[in-house]
């Protein structure tokens, strides 16, 4: 049974070393609109572990959304916290994450990325099995978030079966 009510996602959210240079990064080079701010958060009590499991005494400083392709939401969190990590997770570390985006053009879209000094992980790759038709790249925020662009302008071969099949009726 599915999670009663279910529509959609609303939002990502993650946590930066520096808000400031993840507000240039979101906004200058992926093209966020900034929408707005909200902290300073903390709590002298357990609401922070309780509500957040992070560490009691945790503070978000500064928290600011962003609105990525006039859809998607990103949270994006600066804490300071005893005990707190300053790297990431790779990709392959539980816990480890990415955030793909789609782009028309996944060619000009590693070009724009490049002539911003942006850290691009090989070439595009083209995707086989239920995947094909998708061309698709990993890049990393300047506080090594890994991000992905992905392309498949003319559809993705299982999503183009499935229509298929739709039209049917099996």
């Amino acid at each position: 049974m599915a999670l009663p009510g279910l529509r959609r996602l609303d939002h990502v959210g993650f946590t930066v070393p520096d808000l400031d240079e993840a507000h240039r990064f979101l906004v200058d080079v992926l093209g966020c609109e900034y929408l707005y701010s909200l902290g300073p958060f903390a709590d002298e009590g357990a609401w922070m572990a309780d509500h957040l499991n992070v560490d009691p005494r945790a503070v978000v400083t500064e928290n600011r959304f962003f609105r990525l392709g006039g859809e998607a939401i990103l949270e994006v969190f600066h804490y300071t916290a005893p005990g707190q990590r300053l790297t990431g997770p790779r990709n392959s570390d539980v816990g480890g994450h990415h955030v793909a985006l789609y782009v028309d053009d996944l060619d000009d879209a590693v070009a724009h990325l490049r002539a911003h000094g942006v850290t691009v992980l090989g070439e595009p790759t083209a995707s086989r099995g239920a995947h094909e038709g998708q061309r698709w790249v990993y890049f990393l925020a300047p506080w090594g978030m890994h991000f992905e662009l992905v392309s498949y302008p003319h559809g993705r071969r299982w999503f183009l079966d499935e229509a298929a099949r739709a039209e049917r009726g099996s």
